[in-house]
């Protein structure tokens, strides 16, 4: 996704989690609430997202949960980020649901669970469907989640994580996520349709559409539902056999190149973060021990997409270019871009 593109994800998660909720807090949808607390909740939505629209960074600290409140600057700096992004547009409340999790209990070493939250839904054409959230390390309380619509030239999508304390309180911030609803000029369910389409002749291509299509369909990455289930069960089935049980730094995916080294790489992501047409493609490695030199490092990487390209020349066509990136622990990156004219 948009590497320059400013995105915050705020969870209301104070403390790491192991494993999940076994049982579902509950969750009400927008078409099972009463009609006055849908609108109000619509309501609250509406403004929280109006005063992220304006940066109205004052306005927005008041109407946040206080454990935020009094270290807000991270989230006044993506509000400033984002409200420009979003200038011009109308916001239009999408979806509305309420996460009721007063009744969840911390553990005993005093930690806070996982909690569990599946949303029963109807189609139009009768079928049941699911969105679930999954949200770790939250503490007991009543919590509402709002999709916003920022419709444009270049739509957004804000999602809203609510937290309401005391049932006379209103809805207070708990966490926001914006992001764009289109990649070079795609949508989602654009990318889902070609990842389906080129799977069998393409699966790397397909690969890398289909994670671009659940990066933009997904409201948030604690959200789930039964389409992007579906989704997830078909990139599954068209992944490239090396790759079909993942990478990690642990299991990387090797490719040796022509000057005989070998490229072990850990991760593999579409981005759209500098061409307004075409997709780009991130590839992460590990630094090799030893190798310190920025300059070394900054050669190998360049290697490491000409080894890339040499395994999978198929997707010169279909993205415009490369970065690599070689993460060193607790340093920034050094990454390396190129187009695919550039690697011959």
């Amino acid at each position: 996704m948009g590497r320059f593109l400013p995105v915050l994800v705020v969870l209301v998660g104070l403390s790491s989690s192991e494993g999940r909720q076994l049982r579902a807090e509950i969750c009400t949808p927008q078409s099972q609430m009463q009609a006055q607390d849908r609108n109000v909740l619509a309501t609250a939505s509406r403004d929280l997202a109006l005063k992220i629209q304006s940066n109205d960074r004052a306005g927005l600290q008041r109407q946040t949960i206080s454990e935020f409140a009094t270290n807000f600057d991270g989230i006044a700096n993506a509000v400033k980020a984002v409200a420009p992004k979003l200038s011009g547009s109308v916001p239009e409340v999408e979806q509305v649901y309420l996460l009721d999790a007063s009744q969840l209990k911390q553990r005993p070493d005093g930690t806070n669970p996982d909690a569990e939250f599946v949303c029963t839904l109807k189609t139009e054409g009768g079928k049941p469907s699911e969105a679930d959230f999954t949200i770790p390390g939250l503490p007991a309380g009543r919590y509402a989640f709002a999709i916003v619509e920022f419709s444009g030239t270049s739509p957004w999508q804000v999602s809203l994580l609510l937290r309401k304390d005391d049932p006379a309180a209103s809805w207070k911030l708990a966490g926001f996520f914006p992001k764009e609803k289109l990649a070079a000029g795609h949508d989602g369910v654009w990318y889902w349709k070609q990842a389906r389409a080129i799977a069998k002749q393409d699966p790397w291509t397909a690969f890398l559409y289909y994670a671009e299509a659940r990066g933009l369909l997904q409201p948030a990455t604690f959200v789930s539902s039964t389409h992007l289930e579906t989704l997830r069960s078909e990139a599954m089935d068209a992944a490239p056999p090396e790759i079909v049980n993942g990478v990690s730094t642990d299991e990387p995916l090797v490719i040796k190149g022509a000057d005989g080294n070998e490229y072990r790489f850990t991760g593999f992501s579409p981005d759209n973060g500098l061409r307004a047409d075409q997709l780009d493609i991130t590839l992460h490695m590990n630094q090799v021990p030893g190798v310190t030199d920025p300059a070394a490092m900054q050669a190998r990487n360049r290697a490491a997409m000409h080894a890339f390209l040499s395994a999978h020349p198929e997707l010169r066509g279909n993205f415009h270019g490369l970065w690599v990136f070689t993460d060193i622990p607790n340093q920034f990156p050094v990454a390396t871009s190129a187009t695919m004219k550039e690697i011959q």
